[in-house]
């Protein structure tokens, strides 16, 4: 078993070599096909087109759906959640839910109808439906309420019955319930399935599936970085269950090939998209042909006799929407806020092409709400911003930041003597120039987990750079992410500044 282990794991690298669906014959990609914080993914296919929900944790819009042609090139298409409308803590209210929010979705299609089905793990386990993958999807019906679920998967049989399995927070056992046909409530207790703390410890993102006249159950165990791929199967979808590792580290440098989704293209070839830990950038997406042995998947490219070499950081094929003009009425979908915005305090109609952000009090940027971010999509990205200050008032503080739980970047200070740029790390801060007028360009530049923050008085011809070279770091588990904010610091609301544009290479 450990010598398949590790000529999988080879596959998990490379897979280069197995056609895609929709695509030219022969045309191959290259891992990740996504270098972003799309963590916890699931996928299905819907006639021609592939679709991939992620988790977003207490990020507003929450839960993204991206669509793809062929599985490599993705455009995020709709946001499940235009709000998180599980309390006030989601609105920065009394609290905050950073880590905490939306966990691990399940995306099926039933009957002609769509379904996503997430938890949070401070409320119980959600469902919300939609005629079409790219919405408008309902409301959020709570199927299990409570604190302590994570991880749920629904399934309908052939006989018309449905179920739901899940796991707990802290990963596991899996336990299966009767679910109403409707999919908007369990019907019993659940029953435990799959509890074997030695062999499968931590064992959680449970996906199930029929095929070949057997329930097979497609989970990781082992933790996030360390962990590996499971399949379980059973004639019975009560178990009980035997199992085999279908995907590990093995003796590759990349760590944990963890939870995702299977799905078969049109001609019936099968894909494994699933996640791996890649520090501060979060947990991106990776792509594994699958073959059948003996009703069992296989991953990764044919078995390979010699090691290959290791590459860490090969080209991204394609991302979702970054740079951003501002010249709509709505945002794009590639932003999300911190938690939920405050109607109001943002405008893409008050200035025409300009993002407008009110400043709203709050003792630092973790706790002030009108901060709007997006995902990193590359290995190494640079992403710069114009803002116009004219209505900063003394005490407002807007600027550039990589947003994580020890946040980093570029603020401009406003008081009565003016205005001066500062770096800040944390709660430590360097003063820089002062003197701006009424606008600036910020940047920073990500190479790895290192970013470095700079700045342009003379419209984009040249950058100073201000603040060391930064580490970023994965927290919430997310990834760091590049944000532009704008706060009062003196208790009451400040003036606005106007985002003219964000643009990414």
């Amino acid at each position: 078993m450990n010598a398949s282990r590790s000529q999988w794991a080879l596959g998990f690298l490379f897979a280069l070599g197995a056609a895609l669906p929709g695509r030219p014959a022969g045309e191959t990609y290259r891992n990740p096909i996504l270098f972003s914080d799309y963590s916890d993914p699931d996928v299905i296919r819907s006639g021609s087109d592939f679709y991939l929900v992620a988790s977003t944790f207490s990020f507003s819009p929450g839960l993204p759906v991206l669509e793809s042609p062929d599985l490599v090139h993705w455009t995020i298409a709709a946001h499940v959640l235009p709000t998180l409308p599980f309390g006030a803590k989601y609105d920065l209210t009394g609290g905050n839910r950073y880590g905490r929010g939306v966990w691990a979705p399940a995306l099926r299609e039933h009957a002609g109808r769509f379904y996503i089905f997430f938890p949070t793990p401070d409320e119980g386990i959600f469902m919300c439906s939609a005629d079409r993958p790219t919405g408008p999807w309902s409301v959020p019906v709570t199927v299990i309420a409570g604190p302590g679920y994570e991880d749920p998967c629904p399934f309908w049989d052939d006989d018309g019955q449905a179920y739901l399995i899940h796991s707990r927070t802290g990963a596991g056992p899996l336990i299966l319930h009767h679910l109403s046909p409707d999919a908007t409530h369990v019907l019993d207790d659940g029953r435990l399935i799959v509890s074997d703390r030695k062999a499968l410890p931590t064992l959680e993102g449970p996906k199930i599936y029929k095929q070949r006249g057997f329930y097979y159950i497609w989970a990781p165990f082992g933790g996030v970085e360390r962990g590996s791929q499971i399949v379980l199967r059973s004639r019975s979808i009560w178990g009980p269950y035997e199992h085999r590792v279908v995907l590990s580290q093995g003796n590759t440098a990349v760590n944990g090939p963890h939870q995702g989704g299977y799905v078969e293209a049109p001609d019936g070839r099968g894909w494994f998209l699933h996640f791996q830990s890649r520090g501060a950038h979060g947990r991106i997406d990776w792509l594994e042909p699958v073959r059948w042995e003996d009703d069992w998947p296989v991953m990764g490219v044919p078995v390979m006799t010699a090691p290959m070499p290791v590459t860490l950081n090969p080209p991204c094929e394609a991302h979702p929407q970054t740079s951003d003009e501002f010249a709509e009425s709505v945002l794009g979908q590639q932003w999300e806020w911190n938690h939920n915005p405050v109607e109001g305090a943002w405008s893409l109609t008050e200035k025409s092409g300009c993002l407008r952000l009110h400043a709203l009090p709050a003792g630092n940027l973790l706790l002030a709400r009108n901060t709007l971010t997006q995902q990193l999509q590359a290995q190494n990205e640079t992403f710069t911003v114009r803002l116009e200050l004219v209505g900063q008032q003394a005490g407002d503080l807007t600027g550039l930041a990589m947003f994580e739980q020890n946040a980093s970047g570029l603020a401009v200070r406003a008081d009565r003597a003016g205005r001066h740029l500062e770096y800040f790390h944390g709660a430590d801060v360097i003063a820089g120039p002062a003197g701006f007028k009424d606008s600036l360009q910020l940047r920073v530049a990500v190479t790895g987990d290192i970013a470095q923050f700079s700045y342009s008085r003379d419209g984009g011809l040249t950058f100073e750079p201000l603040g060391p070279a930064t580490a970023l770091h994965f927290s919430w588990w997310k990834g760091s992410r590049p944000a532009v904010f704008n706060y009062a610091t003196g208790g009451a609301p400040g003036g606005f500044v106007d985002l003219d544009w964000a643009r990414i290479q």
